[in-house]
C-alpha cells in the first residue's frame, strides 16, 4: 500500500473521483491545504471526500520554498511514495515537491510549461507542433499593437487561469481593451496566488474541438481515446457538453496531442489535450497535465472501463499501469451542462425526469445565486447519459438539458 501526498484539489468532480481512485487502487493519501474551509464550503451538507484522508494537514501551499522544507520534515515521519494534485494551480508545486523528495513524476519545468499558456505556445512553436498564430504582451500598448498585426477576430486569454476564465473572442480594439481591463482587475486567482500579467492573443481557430485523453509512462504516450466538445456563450468559450468517444475523425488530432506532450517534456502523467479541427488541419489549443475535468474521466470509464484518476495515482507512486479497454456494454457516454440564462437568484429548475439511459442528474438547489454564463464555473447542473448501441449519447443529453427551465426569485430593487 503506497502513501500519496495530495497537495490541494479542485472542489468539483475530481475532488471525489481522485480520492476514490486512490483508495480503490489499494493506496492511501494525506491531504494538505492552506484553507480547509475552501473545501468545506463546497460540500456543506456532507463530509467532503477529501476528509477521508489518513491525515488532513494545513500548510502554506503558496510558499513553495517553505513548503519544500516543511514536506521534507513530514516525509521523514509519514514516508510518502508519491505527490499528486488535481488542481491546475498546484500541479507545478506538486511536481517540485516530488522532485525534491526524489519521488516519481514529470520534470517540474515540463509541468510548468504545460500549465502556463505562454510557455506552451512558445515551446510548441519551436518544436513545430501546429497551433494558432499568437503574440504575448505585458501591457496595453504592446497588446494593441500585437492584435493589430495579427488581425481581428482574435481570442484573448490570461496565461495562468483555468475553466475558460476571461477567455473571449474579440472583434475589434474596443473589445480587446474591455477584455484587457477585466483581466487587469483580477490580479489574484481564486487560491490567493498573484497572477502573471502576460496576456496571450491568438488567431481565432474555427472547426470542432476535441480533447485527447492520454497516459504517458517512461517516455511512451498511449492514447486512451478522444472526446468531443460542445461550446456555447459567444463571445465566451464555455464548455456546454462532451461525448466519449468523439463522433469525428480523430487520428490526426491524437498525433498532434502526442507530439505536444513529447515537446513539452511531460512524462509519468495523465494528460487532457485540447485540439481544434480546423479546415487547415488539427491545431493545438492547450495541454493539461492531469486527468480531464467536467466528468470526462467518468465518460471514459463507462465506455472503456479505464479509470484515468486511478491511472494518475498509480503513475504518481511509480507504478506502470497498462490501461486496456474492456467491453462495458456502453458504446458512448455524454454529459450536457445547464448554463444560466442570466445571473440571479434561482427559485427552481424544472423538467428533470428520470429515464433508463440517464446515469446522473445534478442540479443546483433553490436559493443558488447564478452568475453570468461566461466560464465553466457558471453551470447550474448537468445530466450524464449512456448509449449501449452507438454514438447517440450526446444528442440525447442535449435534448434532456434543452427541456429544462430556470425560474428566478424576485429580489428587492
Amino acid at each position: 500500500m503506497a502513501h500519496l501526498l495530495m497537495i490541494e484539489s479542485w472542489v468539483g468532480a475530481m475532488s471525489s473521483l481522485l480520492p476514490r481512485a486512490i483508495n480503490e487502487s489499494g493506496h492511501r493519501f494525506t491531504f494538505m491545504t492552506r484553507d480547509l474551509h475552501h473545501y468545506l464550503r463546497a460540500a456543506p451538507a456532507h463530509p467532503h471526500p477529501l476528509l477521508a484522508a489518513d491525515n488532513v494537514l494545513t500548510a502554506e501551499t503558496n510558499d513553495v520554498p517553505a513548503l519544500l522544507d516543511h514536506v521534507e520534515r513530514l516525509h521523514a515521519v509519514l514516508r510518502f511514495d508519491g505527490v499528486i494534485s488535481s488542481c491546475d494551480y498546484y500541479l507545478p508545486t506538486a511536481a517540485r515537491v516530488a522532485a525534491h523528495l526524489g519521488l516519481p513524476g514529470s520534470d517540474p519545468l515540463a509541468v510548468e510549461r504545460a500549465c502556463r499558456k505562454d510557455l506552451t505556445r512558445t515551446t510548441l512553436r519551436e518544436a513545430g507542433v501546429p497551433g494558432p498564430r499568437f503574440a504575448l504582451a505585458e501591457d496595453w500598448p504592446a497588446l494593441a499593437k500585437a492584435a493589430a498585426e495579427l488581425g481581428y477576430p482574435l481570442v484573448v486569454k490570461p496565461v495562468d487561469l483555468c475553466a475558460g476564465m476571461y477567455v473571449r473572442k474579440v472583434t475589434d480594439e474596443a473589445g480587446l481593451r474591455e477584455a484587457f481591463a477585466a483581466m487587469e482587475a483580477f490580479p489574484v486567482n481564486a487560491r490567493n496566488q498573484p497572477r502573471v500579467r502576460t496576456v496571450l492573443v491568438e488567431e481565432l481557430l474555427t472547426g470542432p474541438e476535441v480533447s485527447v485523453e492520454t497516459v504517458t509512462a517512461d517516455g511512451t504516450t498511449h492514447v486512451v481515446g478522444v472526446t468531443d466538445k460542445s461550446v456555447a456563450g459567444d463571445p465566451w468559450f464555455v464548455e456546454s457538453g462532451h461525448m466519449f468517444p468523439a463522433d469525428l475523425p480523430t487520428a490526426e488530432a491524437a498525433a498532434v496531442a502526442v507530439a505536444a506532450i513529447e515537446a513539452l517534456g511531460l512524462d509519468r502523467c495523465v494528460a487532457h489535450t485540447e485540439v481544434k479541427l480546423t479546415p487547415e488541419g488539427p491545431k493545438l489549443v492547450e495541454v493539461n497535465p492531469r486527468p480531464a475535468g467536467n466528468q470526462i474521466t467518468e465518460l471514459v470509464r463507462r465506455v472503456t472501463g479505464i479509470d484515468l484518476p486511478a491511472v494518475y495515482a498509480q503513475l504518481a507512486v511509480g507504478e506502470r499501469p497498462e490501461p486496456r479497454p474492456a467491453d462495458t456494454g456502453v458504446r458512448s457516454a455524454a454529459i450536457s451542462f445547464l448554463l444560466p440564462p442570466r445571473s440571479g437568484l434561482v427559485a427552481a429548475i424544472n423538467g428533470a425526469e428520470p429515464a433508463p439511459d440517464v446515469v446522473e442528474w445534478v442540479l443546483k438547489p433553490p436559493g443558488h445565486r447564478a452568475g453570468d454564463p461566461t466560464s465553466n464555473n457558471s453551470y447550474l447542473g448537468h445530466v450524464v447519459v449512456t448509449d449501449p448501441d452507438g454514438l447517440g449519447a450526446r444528442a440525447r443529453a442535449e435534448q434532456l438539458v434543452g427541456g429544462l427551465s430556470v425560474d428566478y426569485a424576485e429580489e428587492p430593487a
